[in-house]
């Protein structure tokens, strides 16, 4: 093998879809409103009271120029479509053409954490209801995880290297550093990176719901008459994550690329730190929560009191907001209430898959723009009192270095430390 180049990596550009708004723009706007953007599932139907959930407002692949019928027939996972969508004008914001020359040298990897549930879910119900001759001899491609990065490229014309991270609700974060790897060592010149997840199907809303990681609202729910209050990090009345589908992609590329090509640095992917629990499934591992957030840091070349703001993985959860808390002060010690610490999931609920990605692109944005985002639906709780959660509004806050944290399934961790430039 060849030496590694060491080179640094930058981001040029993103887009995300969220229940915020289907492209960028208007999930920024959203956000920075201090507005989430849940309601009554429409997706499909289903008696769960886990009924409140994250869609993307006005999302309608049929209308995409380049599904015609016959692709969207063909094509029955929502994930694919999403995919191609998003890495298309994450590109266009980068303002990178693709060309002989680059195009080989780009590549894709885009995370989930459920895949093609949707078109599996369709072929099953063809199989028992209209024969095994109905299932869709499009079903194998449509569940493979690779499949929308694939499709991504065949839209875009890019060759480089193609594949699916699978680290749970860790994936868009894994495609980062994965990404931010390969250029580094000298495998490819740009990677377009993050996350997808389409998991609005009712087996999926009720198996979350019956592992009681995701809320149900009751009557006497603060959420029984505003849906917009049901995802709530850190909060005294905390009951669950809400579900929510989205994307989220990053435009990553090697420092003289940025140059030669003219485009424009929007941050740096400074420092990486990953690790796994080894201790359950689902319930945290606090040493190794710690250790990935401490290695990103040191991954970055910096010490913990360079770090501005915390994005944190925040999912509403009573254990996992609990530990993750118990890591922060863990890494920054006495430093802790002088970093603001946001969880976007108050906002854009859990996209599995795709929230990691989606948050690094609201984090980068919020650095450029001098502010850190909002926990909103914040009821103060006395466990968080020496957290300063930036409750319910921007806040001006320039900053240099943001935290950006994730953790899946499996116990799989993975932190990022991005900077701005």
């Amino acid at each position: 093998m060849q030496p590694a180049k060491n080179r640094r990596v930058f981001v040029v550009g993103y887009d995300v879809a969220t229940c915020l708004g289907s492209d960028f723009a208007a999930s920024w706007q959203g956000a920075v409103a201090g507005r989430a953007g849940f309601r009554r599932l429409t997706r499909c139907a289903t008696e769960s009271r886990a009924n409140v959930v994250g869609e993307i407002p006005g999302w309608d692949p049929a209308g995409l120029p380049f599904v015609d019928r016959k692709e969207a027939s063909l094509w029955d996972a929502a994930y694919v479509f999403l995919t191609m969508e998003v890495c298309r004008r994450a590109l266009a914001h980068s303002g990178l053409e693709v060309t002989p020359e680059t195009g080989p040298r780009m590549g894709c990897l885009i995370g989930s954490a459920l895949n093609g549930t949707d078109a599996y879910r369709i072929a099953m119900d063809n199989y028992v209801n209209r024969g095994p001759f109905k299932v869709s001899p499009y079903l194998l491609p449509n569940v493979c995880a690779n499949l929308p990065a694939g499709k991504a490229g065949m839209l875009l014309g890019f060759t480089g290297p193609i594949f699916s991270p699978q680290g749970a609700c860790a994936s868009g974060n894994h495609a980062i550093a994965i990404g931010a790897r390969m250029i580094r060592d000298g495998d490819c010149d740009f990677v377009l990176a993050g996350g997808v997840e389409t998991c609005l199907i009712p087996e999926i809303i009720q198996g979350f719901a019956n592992m009681l990681a995701t809320i149900k609202i009751g009557l006497k729910d603060r959420a029984c008459d505003d849906p917009t209050q049901a995802s709530r990090p850190f909060s005294l009345d905390r009951k669950g994550f809400v579900l929510a589908e989205g994307a989220g992609v990053l435009v990553l590329a090697a420092e003289e690329m940025v140059t030669a090509h003219g485009l424009e640095a929007r941050a740096e992917i400074a420092g990486v730190g990953w690790n796994s629990d080894a201790h359950h499934f689902t319930r945290p591992n606090r040493e190794t929560v710690t250790r990935a957030m401490e290695d990103a840091i040191g991954d970055a070349g910096i010490a913990p009191v360079d770090i501005g703001a915390v994005n944190a993985h925040g999912t509403s959860t009573r254990t996992g907001d609990s530990t993750e808390a118990e890591c922060l002060r863990s890494v920054f010690s006495k430093f802790l209430d002088k970093i603001p610490v946001s969880a976007n999931k108050s906002q854009v609920g859990h996209s599995l898959g795709a929230s990691a990605a989606i948050e690094a692109a609201l984090a980068i944005e919020a650095m450029r723009k001098g502010i850190v985002l909002p926990t909103v639906n914040h009821l103060a709780d006395p466990e968080f009192a020496d957290l300063d959660l930036v409750p319910d509004q921007v806040r001006k806050h320039p900053h240099e270095f943001v935290l950006s944290n994730s953790f899946g399934f499996g116990g799989t961790n993975c932190c990022l430390v991005i900077r701005g430039v």
